[in-house]
This record gives C-alpha cells, sequence and structure tokens, in this order.
C-alpha cells in the first residue's frame, strides 16, 4: 500500500464513507504477507516512496508471478527485474496488467503512465552496455521521473558527447553506464555539476574480469560528485538517481 492509497483511507474514514472496523481490515495484514517461499513487503511505498521490487533472477516463473500478485493488490508501477525471456512470458501470460521490456530485462505490472519530475539522464557508453542503461531508464521512469536516454558516448569517441553537453548541465542526476576501462563518468563528472551515478558493467575483454576493473576504475576516479553501484546493477543507479531527482524537485 502506496501512501496515497493509506491517505485516501484515511479520508474515506474521517468522511464516515468506511468504518474504523473495515479500514482496519484493509490494514490488518500490513506490513507483510506471507507466501511461504518468500514475505513479500508491502509497506515499503509507505517508508521509501516506492514498492518493493522483484528481482527474478534464482526464483521460478511461478514465484515471480505470485509474488507479483500479492504486491499488485494495493500497489501501481511494481518491478520484475533481471526478467529472463520465461520469467517475462509467465508474467505476460498471468492476467496482469504490464509491460515488459525486453532489453532492460524488466517488467512493469500495473504500469501507470505519468508526467515525470525533473529531468535523469541515462548515458550509455557503448552499444553493448545498453541493456544496463535500459534497465535503469525504465527504473527510472517507473518511479516517476523523466527520463532522456543518451546511448554510444564512449571515450574512444568524445566528439559523440560533446553535442550533449548542454543538456547535461540540465539534468539533476546522471546515470552513467560504461564496461571496459569504465573511463566515461570520469570524463562526464569532470564536466558537469550534477551528481553522477556511476555504473560499471560486465562488458570487456579478459582483463577486464567481468566489469571488476570498470568497477575500480570508477571507484578510483579523480573526479568528484561521482557515486558507484555494483557491476551492472542499473536498478540501484535508477533508485539513487530519482531519490535526488525527487528530492530537488520538491526543494523547488
Amino acid at each position: 500500500m502506496d501512501r496515497e492509497k493509506v491517505r485516501a483511507l484515511l479520508e474515506d474514514v474521517a468522511r464516515g464513507a468506511l468504518s474504523p472496523e473495515r479500514a482496519f481490515a484493509r490494514l490488518r495484514d500490513l506490513p507483510v504477507e506471507d507466501l511461504g517461499f518468500a514475505r513479500v513487503d508491502l509497506h515499503r511505498a509507505l517508508r521509501h516512496g516506492a514498492p518493493e521490487a522483484v528481482f527474478c533472477q534464482g526464483k521460478t516463473p511461478a514465484q515471480v508471478v505470485a509474488i507479483l500478485t500479492a504486491l499488485a493488490q494495493a500497489h501501481d508501477n511494481i518491478l520484475a527485474t533481471r526478467a529472463e525471456p520465461d520469467v517475462l512470458k509467465s508474467i505476460a501470460d498471468s492476467g496482469l496488467p504490464h509491460r515488459l521490456h525486453e532489453e532492460a530485462r524488466v517488467a512493469v505490472v500495473k504500469p501507470v503512465v505519468e508526467d515525470g519530475l525533473g529531468l535523469v539522464i541515462v548515458m550509455s557508453a557503448g552499444t553493448a552496455d545498453r541493456p544496463v542503461a535500459e534497465e535503469a531508464a525504465v527504473v527510472a521512469e517507473a518511479l516517476g521521473n523523466r527520463v532522456e536516454r543518451l546511448h554510444d558516448c564512449g571515450v574512444a569517441g568524445l566528439h559523440r558527447l560533446v553535442p550533449h553537453l548542454d543538456r547535461l548541465h540540465e539534468a539533476n542526476a546522471l546515470v552513467v553506464v560504461a564496461g571496459m576501462e569504465g573511463a566515461l563518468p570520469s570524463v562526464v563528472a569532470g564536466l558537469v555539476d550534477r551528481p553522477v551515478i556511476a555504473v560499471p558493467t560486465s562488458i570487456g575483454y579478459g582483463a577486464s574480469f567481468g566489469g571488476i576493473a570498470a568497477l575500480l576504475a570508477m571507484l578510483n576516479s579523480c573526479a568528484p560528485g561521482i557515486s558507484v553501484v555494483n557491476i551492472d546493477n542499473g536498478y540501484g543507479a535508477a533508485v539513487q538517481a530519482s531519490q535526488i531527482n525527487h528530492l530537488v524537485a520538491k526543494v523547488r
């Protein structure tokens, strides 16, 4: 249950449209619904501003659908991340309202499209980094942010980045996704006065060690203002960018 639904419930009680007993019945299962194999956090939207996301990796398609069904009773824009084709198919066949994003490996259940707040820019260094960047972009949009994508802006051809500099200065947060040597976040952070959230990807030849080289490069960046998430963690970067963007919008 999110904040608006709780507020609406309390307003119904205040004006006599709903009895306290019925309101209590609707709230008594909070904050957790125990499915046996998962304890679904139904209070997260109240605490964190967004419902619990379902990390699909390691779960069966049936388990993913059961968790999404429980969350869908009281939430919109529920995210299922790292969803492989068999999981996406199960979601599509479940009868739940949904939107699938195959490249990002993300499903949004009970999607509600709204005008997003502020501006979050998601950049990828190379085409091979796009799936992680798309995960970040889709998640940020589902969390209520206005998102713009800038792809293939890596340091091997900085002339591809230069035309976008003015736009970068308008964003409240930048998610910068890069594999190989992971240099792009440092370049961007040296050009703008905006928070940069760096996402190393597992893309690269052998000495990249599955993204560890990019991760270490980002952690050791000499450009200030960079925060770094885990390898391929577009979801985590999007959540941080969303928190920054929403805070700026609230202050303004």
